[in-house]
């Protein structure tokens, strides 16, 4: 009860000052990071997330908050902008699919003990960026419009782009470790994308159909429209379920079905990106602050050495190459290259895979790469977003 108390405590104080913590080089999820680290240094002591209850606790608000974040993210994206924009295509194909090979490739060389597809689940799970992170630069003014929008629509839809190959890495480590034909468990993985997709095209374009057929009829207040899109991603997620297919897709797929159909779906959803959403998204930094406590003590030089590679050459290089045609200048491609942080979909997916794959040899290295990669990212990019902003802004006026 102690923790929860601190995590409210620090609520209301964030929440008061938090016009001035926008002035600072920090970040909320830091503050809230290093508080539960705080935490759990002095009250919870070591938890461990494979087992229940922290367990079942971090993937249930980190499932809720995601499926909701992708929901909302994929309805604001502005589709049209992808025909007038042509960063945004480049960064989510030859920009994300580089940045899982490297990803995968560097996890195998560095990480000799583990499997193949342990490397890739790696790989895969630190590939998308946290859009929630990366606002202080998306809202600089100052930075060019193209710029901004560019990597405010890769962040919101990497995410979900990224389940897919998940899946399939995760049905190849089904297969492995039960010795069983790897092709049976490739197709489960297409069916569940397959279903997916189904699952949230069918929800996202029904939904978004009545609730415009209401709003023309003046039968919805703008409170209950807000409602009613929240609970299309949560049925997205449960039907798709109930179906066999993944909940993320559908709720990926059922958002910009939404956003599509209801051109403002993303503008009413906007108030709970920046309330209820901010709300879970700092929950699942808090808790993730508290499990990080145990896994200080384990960290080697290799998990340091990938930490580094990920935030830099494995992010920065693939965004560089993607960019190449496009007259970007080195300084905007390394820009976009840093600014590529990890955060609420990486803790998601790492809880995802563990729960889905009860035989996960090299699970401890998997947890440790990931969680503190989040927690360097968290730092580092939170600390770097302002000054840097600024110094990019001056220098390309």
């Amino acid at each position: 009860m102690i923790e929860l108390l601190l995590f409210l405590i620090m609520l209301f104080i964030v929440a008061i000052i938090s016009l001035k913590i926008d002035k600072l080089p920090i970040s909320p999820q830091m503050i809230f990071i290093f508080a539960g680290i705080l935490s759990g240094w002095f009250f919870t002591g070591y938890v461990d997330i494979k087992e229940p209850p922290i367990s079942t606790t971090l993937f249930l608000i980190a499932e809720i908050a995601l499926v909701l974040v992708l929901f909302t993210d994929a309805s604001r994206v502005p589709l049209k902008d992808l025909r007038t924009n042509n960063l945004p295509p480049r960064l989510l194909s030859i920009g994300l699919i580089l940045t899982i090979i490297l990803g995968v490739v560097l996890a195998t060389l560095i990480f000799t003990d583990l499997t193949f597809w342990e490397a890739a689940i790696i790989g895969v799970v630190l590939a998308p960026t946290d859009a929630a992170l990366g606002q202080i630069v998306v809202k600089n003014k100052g930075i060019p419009l193209k710029i901004r929008e560019a990597l405010e629509i890769e962040s919101g839809l990497n995410d979900g782009l990224v389940v897919p190959f998940l899946l399939v890495f995760i049905s190849i480590g089904m297969a492995a470790e039960t010795f069983s034909p790897t092709g049976y468990f490739i197709k489960v993985a297409l069916e569940q994308i397959g279903l997916g997709v189904l699952a949230g095209l069918v929800v996202g374009l029904l939904g978004s159909w009545l609730v415009i057929k209401s709003r023309d009829k003046s039968w919805i207040t703008s409170e209950y429209q807000r409602i009613a899109f929240l609970v299309l991603a949560i049925i997205s997620f449960i039907v798709a379920d109930e179906m066999g297919g993944s909940g993320f897709i559908a709720a990926f797929v059922g958002g910009l079905a939404a956003g599509y159909i209801t051109q403002d779906a993303g503008k009413v959803l906007m108030d709970f990106a920046e309330t209820e959403g901010q709300f879970l998204n700092l929950t699942v930094f808090f808790i993730l602050g508290i499990v990080i406590v145990g896994l200080l003590p384990h960290i080697t030089w290799q998990v340091i050495l990938y930490v580094i590679l990920s935030l830099t050459v494995i992010r920065m290089l693939p965004v560089a190459i993607s960019l190449i045609g496009t007259k970007i200048n080195w300084d905007t491609a390394l820009f976009m290259g840093w600014f590529g942080p990890r955060g609420l979909a990486s803790v998601v997916l790492t809880s995802y895979a563990l729960e889905r794959l009860t035989t996960f040899p090299g699970k401890d290295t998997f947890i440790l790469v990931v969680f503190i990669t989040v927690l360097v990212s968290v730092v580092a990019h939170g600390v770097t977003a302002l000054p840097l902003s600024k110094i990019y802004s001056q220098r390309n006026q």
